[in-house]
């Protein structure tokens, strides 16, 4: 069975540590019936791994929240993953995505805005993932490495049946370890490719590359697509509303129907549901 998790691993003797994610279902359940085009498959799937890695380093209970809001063929684009690695995300268009589409084609002059929310102090931050080099991932490397003051690289792959990652950090004593250490892992990290990424298990895909290096692999974490229907919290918004509001609307239109874009689905009431709904509050 293929797995959905993430996972830290440690050069021992050269101080240089990484990460490798992959997933299966929970990335398929995610865009489960959506028919994205490869070009935007590509990039939800980099932003969700991303986002991931991200969350992977929050010390509270809480979420991360990645967020493009796009002048281009993409409007907008989201990924949610909480403290605990359940993932959520969508994306959308305004018109049809070439395959060979630049970042700038997708984007246009949207900007990579990150939420941190802690739950516990109810307190949000927000920060800007600056648009630098041509890909996305030129992006989520220039940020790491100023965010965490350690020089980062990553490699992301992306399909409707999967998606994959490594990532790599030279720590601050790596030249002293090793003055070609950072230098040797980096270039050996560069010859994976896309298929290895979301193919491989990361246990085989670290071998293949990393065989003649001390590795030391630790526990992996578990990632999980959650996003329930909950016709509850619709309830709620139509309660909110007031009934002769509702009512209004339904004689309008016939039917109401709200659709639920991050999770996708939809839940139609009709005079029965709506006669339901408000007896049930009396």
């Amino acid at each position: 069975m293929k797995q959905n998790y993430i996972q830290r691993f440690l050069f021992k003797d050269l101080n240089i540590r990484g990460q490798v994610i992959q997933l299966h279902e929970a990335w398929q359940a995610m865009i489960k019936d959506r028919h994205y085009p490869p070009a935007i498959t590509k990039l939800l799937g980099e932003l969700t791994a991303f986002s991931v890695i991200m969350a992977t380093g929050m010390k509270h209970t809480g979420k991360i929240t990645l967020q493009i809001q796009g002048s281009g063929s993409i409007t907008l684009l989201v990924v949610e993953v909480t403290h605990d690695l359940n993932i959520r995300g969508v994306a959308k268009t305004n018109e049809t995505v070439s395959h060979q589409a630049s970042l700038d084609e997708l984007l246009g002059d949207g900007q990579i805005l990150v939420t941190l929310e802690n739950t516990q102090t109810n307190h949000h931050f927000q920060s800007y993932v600056e648009r630098i080099g041509e890909t996305i991932i030129d992006a989520f490397e220039n940020f790491l490495s100023q965010s965490e003051q350690l020089p980062s690289k990553l490699w992301l792959a992306a399909t409707d049946e999967a998606l994959g990652g490594v990532l790599i950090q030279k720590m601050p004593d790596t030249d002293e370890r090793d003055s070609d250490g950072w230098n040797r892992i980096y270039h050996v990290s560069h010859t994976v490719t896309d298929e290895e990424l979301t193919l491989l298990e990361p246990e085989a895909l670290l071998h293949r590359l990393f065989h003649e290096e001390k590795v030391a692999l630790f526990k992996a974490q578990t990632i999980q697509y959650d996003c329930p229907q909950d016709k509850q919290r619709v309830d709620a918004m139509l309660l909110s509303l007031g009934e002769e509001e509702v009512r209004k609307i339904l004689k309008e239109q016939g039917e109401i129907v709200i659709h639920n874009d991050i999770c996708n689905f939809h839940v139609r009431y009709g005079e029965a549901e709506v006669n339901a709904l408000f007896e049930k509050a009396l």
